[in-house]
């Protein structure tokens, strides 16, 4: 071994070596599978992919096995997945934020939160508190309600597990009863709303956005001042959202 070999690290290597199992052909990995591969015993491969967790740069799955988490997408070069989605929302926002005359936020699922990604500000001056690559919470958002209602069965089940019904205004379902009632409702309108129940004076209409594939890749929300924002314009609302979303190519 020569001196410079000496000075690495070897844990940073061994849980490098984990994260290069990780391939587009092999997204995921169980614990024993993993340790296989990689030649380290069961117990240093756990530890590894423990620590790798609790950073978030490995997350574990529903299935109890292992594939690469957010962080490594907040790194370097890696955050090309959020940019892609960045380009790819810039401009039809940006038409949809001319056209509805209000505030456009897409945002997607992140460590059981909101997460939003791209925004285009309201032409009337109306300037929301909401900012790129801030998170709000699930179960008081538009977006976040759309985001559960459109998920898997598996995926909705484990997510409402880490909501907590904190109550944010006088507004916010606080009730899981109440709650699933309101995601069986969105899943058959295709919509959903945030009636002041994040901030006051504050309604947001949101509707789900699919791939190619048709697969959930997010969602797009409108807000405005309650004073403004008509509820009895909704339909004119989702059918400007819903024009947007078809020139958002993914």
């Amino acid at each position: 071994m020569n001196e410079d070999s000496k000075n690495l690290n070897q844990s940073i290597i061994k849980a490098f070596a984990l994260l290069d199992a990780f391939t587009t052909d092999k997204k995921e990995w169980g614990v024993r599978e993993l340790a296989t591969k990689s030649g380290y015993n069961k117990s240093t491969t756990y530890r590894l992919l423990s620590t790798l967790v609790s950073l978030k740069v490995v997350q574990q799955n529903e299935n109890e096995k292992y594939s690469l988490g957010s962080k490594l997408f907040e790194l370097g070069n890696r955050v090309s997945l959020y940019q892609s989605l960045i380009n790819a929302t810039k401009i039809p926002i940006r038409d949809i934020a001319i056209d509805i005359q209000e505030t456009v936020l897409y945002g997607v699922l992140k460590d059981n939160q909101v997460f939003y990604i791209n925004k285009a500000e309201s032409l009337q001056g109306l300037k929301i508190s909401t900012s790129i690559g801030s998170y709000q919470p699930i179960h008081a958002t538009a977006i976040g309600k759309v985001l559960l209602a459109f998920s898997s069965e598996t995926k909705r089940e484990h997510l409402l597990k880490s909501i907590h019904f904190t109550t944010i205004t006088k507004n916010t379902i606080t009730e899981k009863p109440v709650f699933l009632s309101a995601l069986e409702k969105i899943k058959k309108q295709g919509y959903a709303l945030d009636l002041e129940e994040f901030e006051l004076g504050l309604i947001c209409v949101a509707i789900p956005i699919f791939n190619k594939s048709n697969k959930l890749i997010g969602s797009i929300s409108a807000s405005g001042p309650s004073s403004r924002f008509e509820l009895k314009n909704v339909t004119n609302y989702i059918s400007i959202l819903k024009n947007g979303a078809t020139k958002i190519n993914l």
